[in-house]
């Protein structure tokens, strides 16, 4: 990936008046009023179906109507399963009629799952079709204290018992509650009384219980829709887990426009998607970009068009030196790939090499970093696409304040003249609370009440966040020198013949001292076939000791182990570093 030099295009400021929402009554009436709009597009088997606003409105009104003719107001809810209007309804409506809703995530261990049903006293689970079979073994053991199974779903020739009622039933009990008495939505009295509890699946490998109120999740929406710039006539390619908040934030705001909101059927088919479905935007995670990207490429070798495509880079940069711009036909072949419209990404859920923000920006397509933690609902930080700033996540959003703690700085100044330190959160969207967890609450907060995101960074003079690390994956040197491997990994993602990379610290073979040793899982395309481990390693080691001669000296790698597979990852594709031995 070439080193970028031009400035990021920054685009006119958008003047707009959007309705602020409170709480959840307040994006229902907003989906209503939406009326005749697609709100999704989705896959059943093969067939694409569609779903306009004011029906999946009905659909909520329904499924709220039926949990509270099923005594589960006040109660937790489990909603499980792939990305599906029925998913994103049951969160919905659960929000509406006093529910507490537990989004979990589908790629658990069935047994994990079990005990978290405990954990949070769950009265109904509401479950996708994978979760057909795997959920029989508890409603025949009775055991974890659901009353209602709810399979979005069903499962054919099953001879359920009296605890399953299936998602059609729930619509038609709802539908005959609304029929024979009505159902208004209750009022929310408290916009701070607990509406939702995560499981977090960090790097960290210990889940903790988050707890969220209205006011947390809807304060981040509404901050997002201030610092994006999307449009009511966009497309969506909903990629990312739903029950992640991230994910789950950025289709709320898309509703709030009005945008059509397609939903991938699976990440094996996910380019085939994004040229059926025509997307001009998607949220999505590092990874994501970082194979997408590569892919450009390969895609050029393969079909001999990379010496083209690198020509074209050059015509397209003169070009735009003296305001000329004809990114999206020089590269047309490359916007074909994603559907010949997309024009903007949202990244955010790990750190993006900044290359990678202007390796796109060069093929015309904007790409703005964002920053948040599950526990601050999970928005805190996004840049701004009007004045954009490579390598930073921009600054606070409206929901809140950060601030740069001297906790973790050295006591000097960085190349860039700024200390640095963990970044820490105070605002609407900062969490109730870990459940059940004093001790943890207490290490999460300072004694002046904010968050501590044990992410390690600094603030330029106009309050734009830069980050640099983690507070738990700092390498502390024997010279006191504190460094931050995620920072060393931008520099080796750089080298094509790294698929993936964690760096760490490992004592010497012949003393006590501390060295960093970058640990590799090699991309083998780039080798020839049947090359030796032996031949991989030395190759990735001669240009680990090319990069080294750009890093300060006790920032350099001075060791390299291979992998032979791919490291394990969080759901939102972050490398869980603490299983790195």
């Amino acid at each position: 990936m070439e080193k970028n030099k031009h400035k990021p295009m920054n685009r006119r400021r958008l003047v707009r008046s959007l309705p602020h929402i409170w709480d959840v009554v307040d994006l229902v009436d907003v989906i209503n009023k939406h009326g005749d709009r697609i709100c999704f597009r989705y896959f059943e088997g093969r067939e694409i179906h569609s779903m306009t606003y004011a029906e999946f409105g009905n659909m909520i009104h329904e499924t709220a109507a039926a949990f509270n003719a099923m005594d589960l107001a006040g109660q937790k809810i489990v909603v499980i399963g792939d990305n599906s209007p029925r998913w994103l309804c049951t969160y919905l409506a659960a929000l509406a009629s006093g529910c507490v809703i537990v989004p979990m995530d589908k790629e658990l261990d069935i047994e994990e799952i079990r005990k978290f049903f405990g954990v949070v006293d769950a009265k109904a689970v509401v479950y996708g079709k994978t979760f057909n079979e795997k959920f029989i073994k508890s409603i025949e053991a009775d055991d974890t204290g659901i009353q209602y199974f709810v399979p979005m779903v069903p499962a054919y020739n099953s001879d359920f018992d009296h605890k399953v009622i299936t998602y059609d039933e729930v619509l038609q009990l709802g539908r005959e509650r609304i029929e024979r008495e009505g159902y208004d939505y209750p009022l929310l009295h408290n916009r701070e009384e607990l509406a939702e509890m995560l499981f977090t699946s960090g790097t960290t490998g210990t889940s903790k219980c988050v707890m969220l109120c209205q006011k947390n999740i809807f304060s981040v929406v509404n901050a997002a829709l201030e610092s994006v710039c999307f449009y009511p006539d966009d497309v969506m390619v909903s990629v990312l887990p739903v029950h992640h908040t991230y994910e789950l934030m950025c289709l709320m705001a898309e509703m709030v426009l009005g945008i059509e909101i397609c939903i991938n059927d699976s990440l094996s088919h996910v380019m085939r998607n994004f040229k059926l479905f025509k997307p001009t935007g998607l949220v999505l995670v590092p990874l994501f970009l970082n194979t997408m990207y590569k892919k450009i490429w390969s895609e050029a070798e393969k079909s001999g068009r990379d010496k083209a495509l690198k020509t074209g880079l050059a015509l397209s940069k003169t070009l735009l030196s003296v305001g000329i711009d004809k990114r999206r036909s020089i590269f047309k072949a490359v916007h074909e790939a994603f559907g010949g419209r997309l024009d903007r990404i949202i990244c955010g859920g790990a750190k993006l090499n900044p290359d990678l923000i202007a390796a796109f920006e060069d093929f015309g397509i904007c790409v703005c970093e964002g920053f948040g933690i599950t526990e601050c609902s999970p928005l805190a930080s996004v840049d701004r696409y009007y004045n954009r700033k490579w390598g930073s996540v921009g600054p606070a959003v409206s929901a809140c304040r950060i601030r740069v703690s001297e906790e973790f700085s050295d006591g000097t100044l960085n190349e860039k003249g700024f200390m640095e330190g963990e970044l820490q959160v105070k605002g609407d969207n900062v969490m109730l609370g870990y459940y059940n967890n004093p001790e943890a609450n207490e290490a999460a907060f300072t004694k002046d009440g904010w968050y501590r995101t044990g992410d390690v960074g600094y603030m330029d003079e106009d309050g734009y966040v830069f980050i640099t690390g983690r507070c738990k994956s700092v390498i502390v040197l024997e010279n006191g020198k504190n460094v931050f491997p995620e920072e060393i990994e931008e520099y080796l993602y750089q080298i094509e013949t790294i698929s993936e990379v964690v760096v760490v610290g490992r004592k010497a073979k012949d003393s006590d001292e501390i060295i960093l040793t970058a640990v590799v899982y090699a991309n083998e395309e780039k080798f020839p076939t049947g090359a030796t481990k032996e031949l991989i390693q030395e190759s990735i080691r001669n240009s680990i000791n090319q990069t080294n001669r750009r890093l300060p000296t006790f920032k350099q790698i001075k060791a390299v182990e291979l992998r032979d597979t791919e490291f394990e990852k969080t759901p939102t594709k972050k490398i869980k570093r603490f299983l790195v031995k």
